[in-house]
């Protein structure tokens, strides 16, 4: 079981790309994604955890340009996410790409809950960064996506906070945030983070709350 003891640790204060685990692709496109950044005006934050297995969470998401740098992000930091797609994206010929590029399928037709089987990918590998959007799309929404937090809640893993911040051209790797179960206390701790970070269209921008604070009881969606 999950320990409810909460716990949140505090993200470096320097932009520090090296990691305990690093491979060749990384020591060879991370300096040339820096230097892409660094071109566009942007400023890295922050180190990668050394955590071997955690989610990946970013925010906030209101341009298709989000992608392209937080991909740039991450081969600076020498990670390479993995992330998931329903399982017929997968068939040939473009499913062989798909999964060189970190994409794991799903099959949605199983009837196993969903959160339990991304949670079972951490149990079967020794290392895994899983991206899950919170968002869930580029335009306002009610809610954030609460995937995330039961992932890693039921995955025993922590979450990791990553940021663009369009207001101050700054993005990088965040605290970690290990969810203890108390949903509020656990997001107030997440808004606290993103509080004053901009998105490149600040007004399509959704509210840091997840559906199930506002019920009288928060668990874990089938």
């Amino acid at each position: 079981m999950p320990n409810d003891t909460p716990t949140r640790d505090a993200a470096p204060d320097t932009a520090t790309p090296a990691a305990p685990h690093r491979p060749l692709w990384a020591r060879l496109f991370g300096p040339p994604a820096r230097l892409l950044l660094r071109a566009f005006g942007w400023r890295l934050e922050g180190s990668l955890p050394a955590e071997p297995k955690f989610v990946l969470i970013a925010a906030p998401h209101t341009s298709n340009w989000d992608l392209v740098l937080m991909l740039l992000c991450g081969l600076s930091f020498g990670m390479w996410p993995s992330w998931v797609g329903k399982h017929t994206l997968f068939l040939p010929p473009f499913g062989g790409l798909l999964r060189l590029l970190g994409g794991i399928p799903i099959d949605r037709r199983s009837r196993g809950n969903r959160v339990e089987q991304l949670a079972a990918l951490f149990a079967a590998r020794s290392r895994l960064i899983l991206a899950i959007p919170p968002e869930g799309s580029r335009s306002s929404q009610t809610h954030w996506k609460s995937g995330f937090y039961w992932v890693a809640r039921t995955a025993n893993v922590p979450v990791c906070l990553s940021f663009l911040d369009w207001g101050t051209r700054r993005a990088g790797l965040g605290p970690l945030l290990r969810p203890t179960g108390d949903l509020g206390a656990d997001m107030d701790f997440v808004r606290a983070f993103y509080a004053g970070r901009t998105g490149r269209f600040p007004g399509m921008q959704s509210p840091i709350r997840l559906e199930g604070e506002d019920g009288p009881a928060a668990g874990a969606p089938a």
